[in-house]
């Protein structure tokens, strides 16, 4: 059930009929060609239900749906291939193509904007952003002033990663991070660890701050100590001896690629990894590392945040900001602190 006064979405109708909201924007758009497979049971069952329930598309929603083009954009703030972060960013790129091809929707990858300095700009004399019915926005870093603008002159977008309001509310599907660290300190804590260390930047955008703020509501929910240890300009061997003259048992690192870093020092200076430190990596490497242990830590669940800004653009109701569950994984990197 919905609650009183709060206007149905496509996700409401989706749950009520028991299907995609991929399926209930095929079927609110009448999408009979044949490469849209849908039931006609399936289709006279989200209608019984949109019937029910009476509900009215968004007048956004029905304007994009209105619009010929059929095409949405991809704009990435960092180049995503052919280069070495394609790795990280190829389960997006996966679940935004997959989720448009079911929409009957073609991909736009916009590449011509001028790079300001070192960093791509939606905007500038070239732009040709109002080609596509609506752009997807992807990379670890957001221009700000685009988002504003984005807002201010109502083009349609979701962006992939949590942002902060840029004098409006940003529509985003993203990673739900606090939960899953406070989770993984729950775990260490469970297995003896009191001395904690969240080693990485922490602060900045979006993502880091989110990871930070789960690992400092999780140690003050345990009783223990927790510090933080950057890394930038940092040798891992400086950060291994910081990390080691804290008495720190058990290291959650932002950066998988500065966890391996770490274990290859610790190797070198014979501190035993997990007997005397354990890691605990906090997402996927965004830099390219050759990984040779299962690390302990969380999934993000980068394709099902793919599809899902997708959905949200064709459903094009509001302003979408849902966050997604991140997945524990198991590793060898974590075992009981000794005492």
């Amino acid at each position: 059930m919905t609650s009183p006064g709060r206007r149905l979405t496509q996700q409401d109708i989706a749950r009520l009929a028991g299907v995609s909201q991929t399926t209930v924007s095929l079927v609110l758009n009448n999408r009979t060609d044949p490469e849209v497979r849908i039931a006609p049971e399936t289709r006279e069952r989200v209608l019984r239900v949109i019937r029910e329930t009476g509900y009215v598309a968004d007048p956004v929603a029905r304007r994009l749906a209105e619009r010929r083009n059929r095409i949405l954009g991809v704009f990435t703030y960092e180049a995503v291939f052919p280069t070495a972060s394609a790795d990280f960013y190829h389960p997006f790129l996966l679940g935004i193509e997959e989720c448009a091809e079911e929409m009957g929707c073609d991909l736009l990858l916009f590449t011509s904007a001028g790079a300001a300095g070192e960093r791509r700009r939606i905007f500038n004399e070239d732009s040709r952003v109002r080609l596509a019915d609506a752009c997807v926005l992807l990379g670890r870093t957001v221009d700000r002033d685009d988002l504003a603008r984005l807002l201010a002159e109502r083009i349609p977008f979701v962006s992939i990663g949590r942002r902060d309001d840029a004098g409006a509310p940003v529509p985003y599907v993203g990673a739900d991070y606090p939960p899953a660290v406070r989770a993984l300190v729950d775990r260490a804590a469970g297995l003896g660890h009191r001395r904690l260390a969240y080693v990485g930047a922490g602060a900045g955008a979006e993502s880091p701050a989110d990871r930070m703020r789960g690992f400092r509501e999780a140690v003050v929910a345990v009783g223990a100590e927790g510090s933080h240890v950057p890394v930038t300009g940092r040798s891992p061997e400086d950060v291994l001896a910081e990390l080691s003259a804290a008495r720190v048992t058990a290291a959650f690192v932002e950066e998988p690629a500065d966890a391996v870093a770490i274990m290859h020092a610790a190797a070198g200076r014979g501190v035993s990894i997990p007997g005397d430190l354990s890691i605990l990596a906090l997402g996927a490497p965004t830099r390219p590392v050759q990984v040779d242990v299962d690390l302990t830590g969380f999934r993000i669940p980068r394709r099902e945040m793919g599809r899902r800004a997708v959905e949200l653009l064709v459903g094009g109701e509001g302003t979408p900001q849902e966050l997604l569950p991140c997945e524990l994984v198991e590793g060898s990197t974590l075992a009981p602190a000794r005492n």
